[in-house]
C-alpha cells in the first residue's frame, strides 16, 4: 500500500472484513480479547528497530523520541488489556431481583457495556506510533471490542503500511478474527469509508477544518454515528506576580522548553504564557528562545503551514517580535488580545508562542474569559495566591479538559485518571478522552437484561462470575457470585 491509495475493490474487502469480524471480536472473553491484544504489544516491541528508523526517515524525529513512542504504544495495549481482564472497561452493574422495593418492585437488571461495531481511525501526522496505526483511538477501540480499520496518515506512508503488517500478522498468530484489524490510504478512501454504513464510530487527530469537515460528514449520514475529533488547542498558561517572585527563572526556562518540545507539533504545546505587567522575564524568555536549535518539522505541509501562520501573527497589530531562530516568541498585551482576539487567538501549529501581559487581577480574568475550549489549561501560582487561585480555577475547568498547577502542558500521562480532551473546538466531544482507559468508552454502549435466566446471558453477567471480574453487585463493588 506504501505511496498509493486504497482503491474501492481493496477498500470494500476492508469494510466486509471488520463487519464480518465484529460479532466474534466483539462477543469474545475478555481474557481472550485481552490475549490478542497483548500479542500486538509484544510484536511491535519486537519490530521496534524496524520500524523506528522508517518513522525517521519519514518523519523528521530522532530516534530517542520514536523508540520512546513505540514503549507508549505498547505500555498502552497492555494496559488496556489489564482493565479488559480486570473488568472495569465493561462497567458490569447488577440489581437483583427485589420485590420488597419502593415505590415498585424492582426487577432482576444486569448491565453491561457493549461493543459498537467497526471503528474507523483517521491517524496523526505529530506522533507516527502514539496517534498513527497503533495509538490510542485504535488501542481503545481493540479493548472495547470493535474491530478498526484506520485511514493512513500520508506523513509516514511507509511505517503506516509495515506497522500496520506487523499488527496484523500478530492478531493472526494469536487467533483474533480475520478483519480485526485493517489499513487504508487516501483522503477519498477514508471519507467513503466514513459514509459507510458498516462503520458505527470515528476517531480523528488532526486541524480543525478537516474534523469539522468530517464530523459533518459522520453526523449527516442516514443512520448517523459519533465522531470523536481532537482538533486545536491554544492550552493557555496563567502566571501570578507571586510565581514570579518565588521561582521567575524557573518558570522562563520551563515555558521555553515546552513551547519549543517536539519542534512545537505536540497539541498540548502552551501557545500563550500570560505574565503580570513588570515581570521582568523578557532577557531570559529571549535568551532562551534564541538558543533554541532550528530543526526540520514533520513534513513540507506542516512547514509551510507553520510559516505562514507565523507570518500572519506577526503582521497582527499589537503584536511584536521578542525572540526568533530555530523558534519565535511574540508579545502583546490583554487589551491588545481582546481587541484583536480573533487574529491572535488562532493556533499556529509549530515552534512559536505569544506572551501576553496584563496589568491587574481583572485583566487576567478577562484573559481567561476570551478563550474557547482547549486540552488543557494551566496557573502558575503559590500558597499565597490562594484566593486568586479559587476565583479563577472555575473559568479555567470551564475551558479545559485538563488544569495544571504549577506544571507544563506536554507530555500527557497515559493512566486511568487521564483526560485527554476538552471543550469544543479542542474536541467535538467533550465528555470523552483519547488517551486513558476511559477512552474505550466511545465504543461502548450500555444494554440492560432484565429477569434473564442465568444460562442465556453473557459470562460477565451470570451468577457466578466465571470470568471473576470486578462487578457492582446491588451497589457494592465485588468479585464474588451472586445469589437470586
Amino acid at each position: 500500500m506504501t505511496g498509493s491509495d486504497t482503491t474501492p475493490a481493496q477498500l470494500e474487502q476492508a469494510l466486509a472484513a471488520a463487519a464480518a469480524a465484529a460479532p466474534a471480536f466483539g462477543a469474545s472473553e475478555p481474557s481472550v480479547r485481552a490475549g490478542w491484544i497483548r500479542a500486538v504489544a509484544d510484536a511491535l516491541d519486537a519490530a521496534s528497530d524496524e520500524l523506528v528508523p522508517i518513522a525517521m526517515r519519514e518523519s523528521s524525529l530522532p530516534q530517542a523520541r520514536l523508540t520512546g513512542e513505540v514503549a507508549r504504544s505498547t505500555g498502552q495495549l497492555r494496559m488496556f488489556a489489564d482493565a479488559l481482564e480486570e473488568g472495569s472497561l465493561l462497567e458490569v452493574v447488577i440489581d437483583t431481583l427485589d420485590p420488597q422495593a419502593k415505590p415498585v418492585p424492582r426487577p432482576d437488571l444486569r448491565r453491561v457495556l457493549v461493543p459498537l461495531g467497526p471503528v474507523l481511525v483517521f491517524a496523526a501526522s505529530n506522533f507516527p506510533f502514539a496517534f498513527s496505526v497503533c495509538g490510542g483511538d485504535t488501542a481503545s477501540a481493540l479493548a472495547a471490542g470493535c474491530p478498526v480499520i484506520v485511514k493512513a496518515h500520508p506523513g509516514h506512508p511507509e511505517l503506516s503500511a509495515r506497522t500496520a503488517e506487523v499488527m496484523i500478522e500478530a492478531l493472526k498468530a494469536a487467533g483474533a478474527p480475520d478483519g480485526t484489524f485493517g489499513l487504508i490510504a487516501g483522503f477519498d478512501v477514508g471519507v467513503t469509508a466514513l459514509k459507510d454504513p458498516r462503520i458505527t464510530a470515528a476517531g480523528f487527530t488532526g486541524s480543525v477544518p478537516a474534523g469539522k469537515a468530517l464530523h459533518e460528514i459522520a453526523v449527516t449520514r442516514p443512520e448517523p454515528i459519533p465522531f470523536y475529533g481532537e482538533l486545536g488547542s491554544l492550552n493557555p498558561v496563567f502566571v501570578t506576580q507571586a510565581a514570579i517572585d518565588a521561582r521567575g527563572k524557573d518558570i522562563a526556562s520551563g515555558y521555553v522548553g515546552s513551547f519549543t518540545l517536539g519542534v512545537g507539533q505536540f497539541c498540548t504545546k502552551p501557545g500563550l504564557l500570560f505574565l503580570p505587567s513588570g515581570h521582568g522575564l523578557q532577557e531570559q524568555l529571549s535568551e532562551a528562545t534564541g538558543a533554541v536549535a532550528e530543526a526540520p518539522m514533520l513534513n513540507d505541509r506542516i512547514k509551510d503551514g507553520f510559516s505562514s501562520g507565523l507570518d500572519r501573527l506577526e503582521k497582527v497589530d499589537g503584536v511584536r517580535v521578542w525572540a526568533s531562530g530555530g523558534a519565535t516568541l511574540l508579545q502583546t498585551t490583554v487589551t491588545e488580545l481582546l481587541a484583536r482576539r480573533g487574529e491572535i487567538l488562532e493556533e499556529c501549529f509549530g515552534p512559536v508562542s505569544i506572551v501576553v501581559e496584563y496589568s491587574s487581577v481583572d485583566e487576567l480574568r478577562a484573559a481567561v474569559e476570551a478563550f474557547d475550549g482547549n486540552l488543557t489549561a494551566t496557573l502558575h501560582a503559590e500558597d499565597s495566591d490562594a484566593e486568586l487561585a479559587r476565583d479563577l480555577l472555575p473559568l479555567l475547568t470551564a475551558r479545559a479538559g485538563r488544569v495544571l498547577w504549577n506544571g507544563w502542558p506536554t507530555g500527557v500521562a497515559v493512566s486511568w485518571a487521564q483526560h485527554h480532551g476538552g471543550p469544543f473546538p479542542s474536541t467535538v466531544g467533550s465528555i470523552h478522552t483519547s488517551v486513558g482507559v476511559t477512552a474505550a468508552r466511545r465504543f461502548q454502549r450500555p444494554v440492560v437484561y432484565q429477569d434473564a435466566p442465568d444460562a442465556v446471558l453473557p459470562d460477565v453477567l451470570k451468577d457466578s462470575n466465571p470470568a471473576g471480574i470486578a462487578r457492582r453487585v446491588n451497589g457494592t463493588v465485588t468479585t464474588d457470585e451472586v445469589s437470586r
